[in-house]
């Protein structure tokens, strides 16, 4: 793979050689200081001052150059704007194809601009990244934090471009001007939702949405599962589209079906487990056990199916529908062999079948890069559509008859529904499920060759399709040196266990781990002991309390909506994040019994403010966890993913647990003390979020 400093030097524009970062020149420094340190000669606020100084000059040179050239392409534009204006003073319409075809030479020339961009970006990304491991200080921080937010910052010119998006402008809207003049007069600022089909528009739109930043729904639900974009120049994008690698689509709409499935078999028994306990003879709280068996066992499936899948997606499908076959089997049989220990060992057996790591890295590893957006949204997608159906189904399923000695009732219907349902996607699964070759043997033959002349325009538009601003970095190049440099090839492989995943945390990574254990912590207490409360409380049916789940679950796509396509434009996401702790805390606080008398409304209120601030704050989470995690994190077994579920999973077991636990003391104290761990890990957790909000980006 190559690194980048010699990427940067191959791809450079000639005749703009002198205002690109000087990327050795700051990687020599860095060596400098970390020998001088070493040897006392400088202690770290001198090199801190130092090394800023010299990347302010780097940066001050590349933003003057860069605003020069928007002023040559603005002076272009001008000049073709006089000539148009005079075109349609002689009405003379054969000029049209020649003077379109002078816009689209700017078009170009604004391409090889926004390149230039992208790569001086790049590079103080990189750069930044190597001091804080150089010296174990998150000088990113600080330089960021004191650049980007001052009046006069030159830090942003490089990372959102107003003039850049003027020339854009200027540019898309004459070109549509002379495509369409044929007498007529459309404009895009009246027309803003019709699109100029011109090529080279299609490139620089395609980099407008890169250098905005823009933020719609699909993107937002696409963060929201965790599924990490990689850079084009990564392995595995390389062979998805570079190599135009086609997909199965029977094959995703399988993993999304077995996330759909998988969720449904989560929640449909929540309604009920109160119910099926009691007739066990087991108190109604003990449904806390009944629905954390299935999360326990997941704490463990989600590890050895991540391995799995570097070698196989069909093989741990199958097993995983097997499981959850044979799980929701002895889950329905329990009752006529009045055993919770049969019970137990089916929710658990269910557990086991969690295949959501499987699905996830199918659509990471398997999708072309132009619809992972769209799957990954379908993926989140799936997961709450089973979240609402799953109680809306146990709801439709309040009926009790006998057949062949079996008991078909509410608290079994849901085992057998279950078990029909995996039995039939098995079936489907075995018949049109088609293993892809695994894309990391292929990788290795499919090296991409050095740029050649034909080959400059293919890679200049590749290279316009990566955020210029603080994200994810791609794991190939993400510790790449010079050849000056002694560092480990393993520097950037990817973590081989829970422990050297761990060590790769940084105090915000860990923090997000934190608000996103809270918030599953949260919604575990309100969904799993809703049946008890509201029975206890206000006499509920458990039709009732079906349709009150399904309602909650409802709620997640449109709010979701809300966030991804407006709240997210208008607000940063630290912002978003801390509001919707601050608004999570205020539910749980307002879910607590005060008064002997508690109230429908107080519940039901307090319920939707926990359950949809906890739903936009996973979002958000999940979006800036992605941001701030080791791109050694971003693949292999011990992966982003991995370690968000684990932290989700074990909240979901401790939460029942302490539902369980709780429900000895009574119900009347149920609620408060199963409210009380929520509460304070709600607060630790905004303190957590205060002390590392500058370092969220």
């Amino acid at each position: 793979m190559v690194n980048f400093g010699k990427k940067l030097m191959a791809d450079q524009v000639e005749e703009w050689k002198g205002y690109y970062i000087n990327y050795k020149l700051m990687k020599k420094m860095l060596k400098q200081y970390v020998q001088q340190t070493q040897l006392g000669d400088k202690d770290r606020e001198q090199v801190l001052k130092e090394f800023s100084r010299i990347l302010d000059d780097q940066i001050e040179r590349i933003v003057l150059f860069l605003l020069q050239q928007q002023g040559h392409l603005a002076s272009r534009l001008e000049e073709l704007g006089e000539q148009r204006t005079a075109l349609l003073e002689q009405y003379d319409i054969s000029q049209v194809p020649q003077l379109r075809d002078s816009y689209r030479e700017v078009g170009r020339d604004l391409i090889k601009l926004l390149r230039f961009v992208d790569m001086n970006a790049t590079g103080i990304r990189k750069i930044l990244k190597k001091f804080d491991k150089r010296f174990g200080y998150k000088f990113t921080d600080y330089y960021v934090t004191t650049r980007a937010n001052h009046p006069y910052s030159q830090l942003q010119q490089v990372f959102k471009q107003v003039g850049i998006v003027a020339v854009i402008g200027s540019l898309s809207r004459n070109l549509e001007y002379l495509q369409q003049h044929q007498g007529s007069f459309v404009s895009i600022y009246d027309h803003p939702s019709v699109t100029l089909k011109d090529p080279i528009i299609d490139q620089v739109n395609h980099a407008v949405q890169k250098l905005t930043h823009a933020t719609n729904f699909t993107k937002f639900l696409g963060q929201h599962s965790l599924i990490v974009q990689e850079d084009a120049q990564s392995g595995s994008e390389d062979l998805v589209d570079d190599q135009n690698q086609s997909y199965h689509f029977m094959s995703l709409l399988l993993n999304l079906v077995n996330t759909f499935l998988y969720m449904v078999n989560t929640y449909i028994i929540v309604p009920t487990a109160d119910d099926y306990s009691v007739s066990l003879g087991a108190a109604a709280t003990v449904c806390g056990i009944i629905i954390g068996s299935m999360a326990v066992a997941q704490v463990f499936s989600s590890v050895y199916f991540s391995a799995w899948s570097n070698r196989s997606y069909f093989r741990p499908l199958v097993f995983s529908s097997i499981m959850l076959f044979l799980g929701n089997l002895l889950y329905a049989l329990a009752y006529d062999l009045n055993s919770l220990i049969v019970l137990l060992i089916g929710r658990l057996l269910c557990g086991l079948g969690s295949a959501r790591a499987v699905n996830r890295r199918y659509i990471s590893d398997c999708v072309p890069l132009k619809i992972r957006l769209q799957a990954s949204a379908g993926f989140v997608s799936a997961s709450a559509l089973g979240m609402a159906c799953g109680p809306a189904l146990a709801g439709f399923l309040q009926m009790k008859f006998k057949k062949y000695s079996l008991t078909f009732n509410q608290s079994t219907l849901p085992g057998w529904v279950m078990s029909i349902a995996w039995l039939v996607y098995l079936l489907w699964l075995w018949l049109t499920f088609q293993e892809p070759e695994h894309f990391t043997e292929t990788a290795v033959n499919q090296q991409p060759q050095p740029s050649e002349p034909g080959h400059q325009t293919t890679n200049l538009e590749e290279g316009l399709a990566q955020p210029l601003i603080l994200g994810t970095e791609q794991s190939q190049d993400e510790n790449a040196e010079d050849n000056d440099d002694n560092e480990s090839e393993n520097s950037h492989a990817p973590a081989t266990s829970i422990a050297s995943a761990y060590r790769l945390l940084t105090p915000s990574v860990k923090v997000q781990l934190l608000i996103y254990f809270m918030l599953k912590y949260a919604m575990e207490i309100l969904l799993s002991e809703s049946s008890v409360v509201t029975t206890y409380y206000f006499s509920w049916s458990t039709s009732s309390v079906a349709i009150f789940l399904a309602i909650l679950g409802l709620t997640v796509l449109p709010v979701n909506a809300i966030v991804g396509s407006y709240i997210t434009n208008l607000f940063e996401d630290r912002q978003i994040l801390l509001a919707s702790e601050v608004m999570v805390l205020i539910g749980i606080i307002m879910s607590f019994r005060f008064t002997p008398h508690y109230s429908i409304p107080q519940y039901v209120t307090s319920a939707l403010i926990t359950f949809v601030f906890s739903e936009v704050l996973e979002g958000v989470n999940l979006s800036l966890l992605s941001r701030v995690m080791s791109s050694r994190l971003s693949r292999g077994t011990y992966n982003g993913g991995l370690l968000s579920t684990e932290a989700g999973t074990l909240a979901r077991v401790i939460a029942d647990a302490t539902i369980t636990a709780a429900g000895y003391l009574g119900p009347d104290l149920l609620l408060n003390v199963t409210l009380l761990p929520p509460l304070v890990i709600c607060i630790v957790s905004i303190v957590a979020t205060l002390y590392t909000y500058n370092t969220l980006y």
